[in-house]
């Protein structure tokens, strides 16, 4: 297939985009600078919501990955920033794609687990209603602005991702000098849940929504076994063989964080992947120890490195 992919040159799209070339895919990245163009690369409009290269209508699958970081003090700009980055520029692709004299087959569109917001310890699957608050609201409107390519007879599967795992960024990189050093630690009370994947078993779960049509609409991209706070903290410390005696108070995470701490990280969302079980996929990375393990074994002993 020809896929084209935005968000290339983040996190999830650095592994995506060699994995479906290595399984034999023909990648165009979609980038914001007409000077990035070429064979491999496709300007996109923002503004316009269109893209500029020459073989329109033979686009087979777009996966759409690009958004603002949501880590960071959530200013009033960083908010703005937050939405922007993800709905109007959604809604402009969505709309461009529908009009397409042979539209692409599918979208691929990231969402978030954030859609779930504060729920406690409830089971929340992909049929449970949105929660309230920041995040509920972006990733709802998100969703909603690939309401153009779905009209079109576009097969849209919004996958709600949950907390990353990979030692090359992210949250678990950013723990493990931390937790290396026995400085590593719950938050608050650590009774949040905290609904994750790692990046390997996420990008399967983009080869197998692209390859199979069994799915569309929303999908908990997560793995089936979520974790409170406090036992994700034992399982880090344990893999590192280091001990976790610290814990970071609640008040000092909203001094520190703001209403990022509050939503963020002091939030629980118990999320499961529903519709990947029963439509059959197969995580690699199941057990958090497992996953810690098989990510951590390769990284350098040394807390500095």
């Amino acid at each position: 297939m020809t896929i084209l992919v935005t968000g290339g040159s983040g996190l999830i799209g650095r592994r995506l985009i060699p994995s479906l070339e290595q399984w034999g895919h023909r990648v165009l990245r979609l980038v914001r600078s007409r000077d990035l163009a070429g064979d491999r690369a496709v300007y996109w409009s923002t503004s316009e919501g269109g893209f500029e290269w020459d073989e329109p209508g033979s686009i087979d699958v777009v996966v759409h990955l690009a958004g603002e970081s949501i880590l960071g003090r959530w200013t009033g700009a960083k908010k703005t920033r937050i939405r922007d980055s993800r709905v109007d520029p959604t809604r402009k692709l969505s709309a461009f794609l529908a009009g397409m004299a042979t539209p692409p087959s599918v979208l691929v569109c990231a969402s978030a687990t954030g859609y779930y917001g504060h729920r406690g310890d409830e089971p929340l699957g992909e049929a449970s209603p949105p929660g309230e608050g920041f995040l509920p609201e972006v990733s709802r409107q998100w969703e909603a602005a690939t309401e153009a390519a779905r009209d079109a007879g576009i097969r849209v599967v919004n996958l709600r991702i949950g907390m990353v795992l990979t030692p090359e960024g992210g949250a678990l990189a950013a723990m493990r000098t931390p937790f290396r050093l026995a400085l590593g630690g719950k938050v608050g009370e650590g009774r949040q849940y905290m609904s994750w994947i790692t990046r390997d078993d996420l990008v399967s779960v983009i080869r197998y929504v692209l390859e199979s049509d069994v799915l569309a609409g929303p999908v908990n991209a997560v793995s089936p076994q979520p974790v409170t706070n406090a036992e994700f903290t034992r399982t880090l410390g344990r893999v590192l063989h280091r001990p976790t005696p610290f814990s970071v108070p609640a008040f000092a995470v909203r001094l520190l964080f703001g209403q990022m701490g509050s939503d963020l990280l002091l939030s629980s969302a118990r999320v499961e992947p529903q519709r990947l079980l029963e439509a059959g996929f197969q995580f690699e990375h199941a057990d958090l120890e497992a996953a810690l393990n098989d990510l951590l074994k390769k990284q350098p002993s040394n807390p500095a490195q």
